[in-house]
């Protein structure tokens, strides 16, 4: 099973990602720079419905980037289509890692999603 992995290289957690996929033998057959080339809007509209999550799950809600636009005032008011927009526009804007194997999606790094998801396949 190979995964693809959107990240940033700087991100501990994305680091503890790849680290983790690599030590369980998961092959990761693409590693995205999620700054330099977010996903496009339908790229997150697909992500978003294999995640099984709403797409508020996908927003960095601690970031700089976040707090600066005001994000948590405003998200409630848009739609999810002005959200995929705004999300394909700045990398900043994702919560990071995203992985996925073209089936399922995790976001973020918890060691027991993982184990759940993508350990027992």
């Amino acid at each position: 099973m190979g995964v693809k992995v959107y990240g940033y290289d700087k991100c501990g957690t994305c680091r503890s990602t790849v680290k983790w996929l690599k030590a369980h033998n998961i092959d990761i057959t693409d590693q995205v720079p999620l700054f330099e080339t977010p996903p496009s809007s339908a790229e997150l509209a697909e992500l978003l419905t294999l995640s099984g999550v709403g797409i508020k799950k996908f927003f960095n809600t601690s970031g700089e980037v976040y707090k600066e636009m005001n994000l948590k005032d405003k998200l409630p008011s848009m739609t999810q289509e002005e959200m995929l927009t705004l999300l394909a526009s700045n990398g900043r804007l994702i919560k990071r890692p995203i992985v996925t194997d073209g089936h399922k999606v995790t976001l973020g790094f918890k060691e027991d999603v993982f184990e759940d998801v993508w350990a027992k396949g």
